[in-house]
């Protein structure tokens, strides 16, 4: 039997799945909630996230491309305290390559993790609030839905799918009760990059700042963001993608 978290705070008694919890924006939400007396199941694609476990935080190594995977957070989040409150859908991949040069295999993979794994988590996710009619869906989407960069085609495609499945999905989930909205992040210092830049940290933080406010985001602060709309503060706020990007968003190129 998993211990409880017996921490207070906002989200005392909730329980969350967060996806792409081993590092940046994931840890950071995992671990925001957590403080806050959530019980999380941290979902990661590497067994790097098995050293989150502690009471109220279960890790589950899982590819969350794969239908197998939702069942198993869902089915984990139930068995182990009752019930699902909260999905993050965090999870996310990038590649940097000119589009002529991607194989269909680059194109797959990235709209596996980046699209369909939001929807596969979101689908059994809804499963198990319906019951309830209560919940809340965050996907963690980008500003690159809106504003566009070479280079990173496939990866906009992906967080624009994002970006509708989450305004298309709030219509049908708050017939339910449940709350769907997004949070488009900017430039955030995390190790996303870290496979196509020597020292992807470095790259994010030049990067960012192009950014009205001229810097990277650190986790945290979109960790920030993801648990508002988790919460009740935000109970009104239905099929929203709020933008945490510095104001990138709304400047001009």
């Amino acid at each position: 039997m998993t211990s409880r978290n017996t921490a207070s705070g906002a989200f005392a008694g909730k329980v969350a799945i967060v996806t792409g919890a081993a590092s940046g924006i994931g840890l950071a939400t995992t671990e925001l909630l957590h403080a806050e007396g959530a019980n999380v199941i941290a979902v990661g694609r590497s067994s790097n996230v098995e050293a989150l476990a502690r009471p109220g935080i279960v890790p589950v190594v899982a590819d969350v491309a794969r239908e197998e995977s939702a069942v198993q957070a869902v089915t984990t989040a139930i068995d182990r305290f009752g019930k699902l409150d909260i999905l993050v859908n965090n999870a996310a991949v990038i590649i940097n390559k000119p589009l002529v040069d991607m194989s269909l295999e680059d194109w797959n993979g990235i709209q596996a993790v980046n699209a369909t794994g939001a929807f596969l988590f979101s689908r059994e996710a809804m499963r198990a609030m319906l019951p309830a009619k209560t919940g809340a869906i965050v996907n963690v989407g980008s500003y690159a839905c809106y504003q566009a960069f070479p280079l990173i085609a496939a990866y906009a495609a992906s967080k624009g799918a994002l970006a509708q499945l989450t305004r298309a999905l709030s219509l049908e989930a708050i017939e339910h009760g449940i709350r769907v909205n997004a949070v488009g992040s900017g430039d955030v210092i995390t190790n996303i990059t870290n496979h196509i830049h020597a020292d992807g940290q470095a790259f994010l933080a030049e990067h960012g700042k192009k950014a009205p406010i001229r810097r990277a985001a650190q986790p945290k602060e979109i960790a920030e963001v993801i648990a508002f709309l988790a919460s009740e503060k935000a109970s009104f706020i239905v099929g929203a993608v709020v933008m945490a990007d510095g104001g990138m968003s709304v400047a001009l190129p």
